[in-house]
């Protein structure tokens, strides 16, 4: 058994049985290592562990491509996460960072356009003036 982390992945990494490979966080994998796992899956089983399935994870287990398996019963003393596709809408948005904040929570506020990411922060810091907000990209 071998634990580590994406450098498991590189091209110089050689493993001389590999049966299993066990992905946690799957939203940490860029495209060239999801490419790698591609390669492996082929003579190996894979599992991915992810508290927040990326929509393409999600559409691949719609059109059957990948199973899904979903633990519904939250840790003890936290709730169950709570997920909606819906339209932009800057009241539902100042309605849920609020309950969230009340609580004592934190939010993670996906944002997909990093050209844009300081204005969407600046929004959302106009929205809810009493959040101390920050942003991260990749890029």
């Amino acid at each position: 058994m071998i634990v580590g982390t994406h450098r498991l992945l590189s091209k110089d990494v050689v493993f001389k049985d590999l049966g299993l490979l066990i992905v946690d966080e799957e939203q940490r994998f860029g495209v060239t290592h999801k490419e790698k796992i591609k390669q492996l899956k082929a003579n190996i089983d894979v599992l991915t562990l992810t508290a927040t399935p990326i929509p393409r994870t999600l559409h691949m287990s719609m059109l059957g491509v990948r199973d899904l398996s979903v633990i519904e019963t939250p840790p003890e003393n936290r709730f169950p996460v709570q997920t909606y596709v819906v339209e932009y809408n800057a009241a539902l948005i100042r309605e849920a960072i609020e309950r969230e904040m009340s609580r004592g929570g934190q939010i993670y506020f996906l944002y997909n356009r990093v050209g844009d990411i300081e204005r969407m922060t600046e929004q959302l810091s106009m929205l809810v003036p009493d959040a101390r907000i920050s942003y991260a990209h990749g890029r």
